[in-house]
């Protein structure tokens, strides 16, 4: 901070004080009362009432103010004011009473009198009211002291006033005692009144300084009137109304005025606030308080040689008031040489004790000249510095900071400097500091002001500084890889996207995930995944620029920002980043030589955004985290550039998911089963349980629909799939123990993934429990197994098919003739029923390549000792070739659709099927899917059985409710 600078911050003047006017306005009706009394005011009836009644007024409106003061302010000053308003009061009822006399009375005021009384009692409140204002002493030696110079100033103006007018007072021929007494009261109050105001003057508190300076200024002034009124000339032609009763006036309006001048904040009000009372220096103010008792004790005794010197004859109390000054100066003497000493040894074994915390402390102290030249080193520099003490005294403090670190140091100290040091006592520095061996230390110190120039207090912070860097950088680094993660990718985005030039056009976030880590954490180890996160990481970061920045997420997601080279065209910029990213994407898909020697692969789907104008941070790296998921939907191993349809898709796909979450939990699921039909006799042999989403529109959603909906929902895919597999095997048992009783006991499919027969958060046995709670005999249960994910453990997975088996429950594989697992699963596991992809019955009939395909597969069916069921058998044409290659099941549209339970129990009980056959009359039969078979004579002869119309299982009709 400027030193114009500083001065604006500093607190301005309260508002509580007084301004201009009133001392305007007090000059004058000062002013105007010492006009009056210089002119006579005109006649002698008027001068002699403003001589003596505004006088009291005067000194009654002191008296009244200054108890309001004290009434209302709760100060440590508040007995002060209150005494000074008593001396007023005394003074103004001196002078009423002497107005009663002249003015009232129209008579001469005897002598004593009670006004006489009234003013001896205006002296003692005023000098206990000097105490009370007085800076106290602490010790009490102090308090003798300030007697004594009291006595010295005292008895200093006693014998200079016993020499000139009071010992003529004292002598007064034909004058009572009572008199004489009076006579010699006033000055010698007086005298102590002047001496205190002289001792005090220069030990006064610091606090409120403004308005006791004007009460000590208006005490001098009345005890000056007072001493100029004793002096036998004065008195002798003293009148009311003269120009003596102007400095009375003048002193009692000063004392009206001085409790509410310049209200300035007192000691306790800063204390409270934290604040200390800032100590200015005043080395002259200090020097004649010093010697103001000898220059009293100087006056007194030359005083006393020149009346010697004149031939004049000594009196005894001049000589003896002479005697007692100087004695009490030697006392004085003696007890600031006794103080002196104590200060001394004191000072001494302070300055041993400091040299000894300083020359022991382990930090670096240095005093520095205003010039920067170091004056002080302490010892400790060898053990800090590495340098000898004696080396660095003398030296330039700039020469040893380093140069990156001057600027600013010298900026900070020239602030400092500038602050009041009030407000800003220290400040703190961290700069770097050149050690013996030439390396640059870093140093903290703390800056004190000395005499103009500065004290450090230093201490090595190299430690502590690198530990910090050390912590920030974890903090903002992957610690596998050592890449920047999210956080410090994320403010590099930020800062690329706000300081972003015309010529960065074309920056780019690419967002990269590995497809397959998850495979080799599973086959190789998750040491040897981490081996390739490290690889991969070091692969990344050696394809980029010096200028861009990469990152890893966590798990296998990593990311790239690729700041733009200024090119203007849009289908350049956008070629060049694609470009960029198909590297990575080869780089990356690079074999990988982990721990043992192994060789694993994994590929990498990359997604692409560009920066758009006025686009954030967080909403670029979304678009490219979504550009990368499709690009891992769309085959994995590819690049993709966002567009915002894909926002869109997600927007669409989220509403969806969310919809399909509330639809498991408000029973929106209804379970349809499909007839497993015999193709030798067309009897229903099984039902196949699927469920259906019936949404708010009365929709029905197929199971391809709605998982391949979950499936979109990456975060609770699992969950939901899970969950939807939970209802759909407790509803099928339950419905089939509902048709057994009915008289209908024919088993029933349900289909279930591998993944989730060996998942480990399902209870154990659940299955078995199901079927156990419901009562179903052994066979009423077939368990289509899908899924040919080669990670499931298939030696896990047989044991868990063996156990089902033992219990009674039948297992199927669904999908076989798709998949690369299916001979595997087929060659190890227990399977009961082989259950034909739909893709090898759509083209059978027509396909003779296929054909012979479906054919074989159906012979090692039969030659293991297997049924088989052919998926999605939905034309006559079908059913005929399957037959005659040897299946024994199938179930499609050619037959029923999914029916609910009231069409599935009427199915039942119409009995078998009809079979395709050729029809009569040279044609063939016809053979429809439909909900619900229906006797028709017009086709196929009597008693043939027909069908409604094909219909799509995505079509399937609202059940009724």
């Amino acid at each position: 901070m400027s030193a114009p600078g500083a001065a604006l911050t500093r607190r301005p003047a309260p508002a509580g004080g007084p301004g201009v006017f009133p001392q305007l306005f007090l000059a004058v009706v000062c002013g105007g009362y010492a006009t009056g009394a210089v002119f006579g005011w005109g006649s002698a009836e008027l001068a002699t009432t403003m001589g003596d009644f505004g006088l009291s007024g005067a000194a009654g409106l002191a008296a009244a103010s200054c108890f309001w003061y004290g009434r209302t302010r709760s100060t440590r000053f508040r007995p002060a004011w209150l005494l000074f308003a008593a001396s007023s009061a005394m003074a103004g009822f001196g002078n009423f009473v002497w107005g009663w006399y002249e003015v009232v009375l129209g008579r001469h005021v005897p002598s004593p009198s009670p006004a006489d009384f009234c003013f001896l009692l205006f002296a003692p409140p005023a000098i206990i009211g000097l105490l009370v204002l007085a800076r106290r002493p602490v010790t009490r030696a102090g308090w003798v002291c300030l007697a004594l110079d009291s006595w010295l100033i005292g008895g200093s103006l006693l014998t200079l006033s016993w020499s000139l007018a009071l010992a003529h007072t004292a002598h007064f021929a034909g004058e009572t005692v009572a008199h004489a007494a009076l006579s010699l009261a006033y000055p010698l109050l007086d005298i102590v009144l002047v001496s205190m105001v002289l001792a005090l003057h220069f030990k006064r508190s610091s606090a409120n300084r403004s308005a006791i300076n004007t009460a000590i200024a208006a005490l001098a002034l009345t005890v000056l009137c007072d001493a100029l009124f004793t002096s036998p000339l004065l008195r002798e032609h003293y009148r009311s109304g003269q120009i003596l009763d102007a400095g009375w006036f003048a002193g009692y309006m000063l004392m009206a005025y001085a409790p509410w001048v310049a209200r300035e904040e007192g000691e306790e009000t800063l204390a409270r606030r934290g604040r200390s009372v800032p100590q200015a220096g005043r080395p002259i103010a200090g020097s004649l308080a010093a010697l103001t008792p000898y220059l009293a004790a100087a006056v007194c005794t030359l005083g006393i040689l020149y009346n010697v010197l004149d031939g004049h004859h000594v009196d005894r109390v001049v000589l003896f008031t002479g005697c007692t000054v100087v004695l009490a100066l030697v006392v004085r003497q003696g007890i600031m040489l006794l103080d002196n000493i104590s200060l001394t040894q004191e000072l001494a074994q302070k300055e041993n004790h400091f040299r000894s915390l300083v020359q022991g402390s382990s930090d670096v102290i240095m005093i520095a000249a205003p010039t920067g030249i170091l004056r002080y080193v302490s010892p400790a520099a060898a053990g800090v510095y590495g340098r000898d003490a004696e080396e660095l005294v003398g030296s330039e403090l700039a020469t040893l900071i380093h140069p990156e670190d001057l600027g600013r140091v010298v900026h900070e100290v020239r602030r400092f400097l500038a602050a009041p040091p009030a407000e800003e006592p220290t400040t703190r520095i961290e700069c770097r500091f050149r050690s013996g061996s030439g390396e640059w230390l870093n140093v903290e110190s703390t800056v004190n002001r000395h005499h103009g120039g500065l004290i450090f207090n230093s201490r090595d912070v190299t430690e502590r500084v690198r530990l910090q860097a050390q912590l920030q950088h974890t903090a903002e680094h992957d610690p596998l890889t050592d890449l920047p993660n999210r956080a410090l990718f994320t403010r590099r985005v930020q800062q690329a996207l706000a300081g972003r030039r015309v010529t960065d056009a074309g920056t780019a976030v690419l967002f990269i995930d590995l497809d397959g880590f998850k495979a080799v954490n599973d086959t190789v180890g998750h040491q040897a995944g981490d081996e390739l996160l490290v690889q991969a990481a070091r692969r990344l970061q050696d394809s980029v620029r010096a200028g861009d920045s990469t990152a890893r997420f966590g798990g296998d997601e990593f990311a790239a920002l690729i700041i733009g080279d200024g090119t203007r065209d849009a289908a350049a910029r956008e070629y060049r980043i694609l470009e960029i990213a198909d590297r990575l994407r080869v780089t990356l898909s690079q074999p990988y030589l982990v721990e043992g020697g192994t060789e694993v692969r994994v590929a990498a789907s990359i997604g692409v955004a560009f920066a758009e104008p006025d686009i954030t941070p967080g909403t670029l790296m979304r678009n490219a985290d979504l550009a990368m998921y499709r690009a891992k939907q769309a085959g994995k191993g590819r690049v993709e550039l966002y567009a915002p349809q894909m926002q869109a898709d997600v927007v669409r796909r989220t509403e969806l998911a969310t919809r399909l979450r509330t639809a498991l939990h408000d029973g929106e699921f209804a379970l349809l089963h499909q007839p497993v039909v015999e193709l030798a006799t067309g009897r229903i042999t099984a039902v196949s349980a699927q469920a259906r989403w019936r949404s708010a529109q009365g929709i029905l959603f197929t199971p391809d629909e709605f998982l391949r909906v979950a499936e979109m929902d990456r975060g609770d895919e699992s969950a939901r799939t899970a969950e939807l597999g939970r209802w759909t095997l407790e509803r099928a048992v339950e419905q089939a123990d509902r048709r057994r009783r009915a008289g209908h006991a024919v088993p029933v499919h349900v289909r279930l993934s591998a993944a989730r027969l060996l998942d480990k958060s399902l209870p154990p046995k659940n299955i078995e429990a199901i079927v156990l709670r419901h009562g179903l005999p052994a066979g009423s249960l077939v368990l289509e197994l899908s899924g040919s994910d080669p990670r499931i453990p298939l030696d896990e997975l047989e044991r868990r098919l063996a156990s089902l088996r033992r219990f009674g429950v039948r297992i199927a594989l669904d999908g076989f003739g798709s998949g690369y697992a299916a001979m595997s699963a087929l060659r190890r596991l227990p399977i009961d029923v082989l259950k034909l992809d739909r893709g090898l019955v759509e083209g059978v009939a027509d396909s003779a390549r296929l054909h012979k395909i479906t054919a074989g597969l159906l012979r090692i069916a039969g030659d293991l000792g297997m049924l088989s069921v052919a998926d999605g058998v939905d034309e006559p044409e079908q059913a005929r070739a399957l037959l005659a290659m040897g299946c024994t099941h199938g179930q499609g549209a050619a037959f029923a659709g999914a029916l609910d339970e009231a069409r599935l129990q009427h199915a039942l009980d119409s009995g078998p099927y009809t079979l395709p056959s050729e029809a009569p009359g040279g044609g063939r039969e016809v053979l429809v899917g439909g909900a619900l078979p229906v006797r028709s004579g017009a086709v196929g002869g009597a008693g043939a059985l027909a069908h409604a119309p094909l219909r799509s299982n995505n079509e399937t009709p609202v059940p009724p409710t």
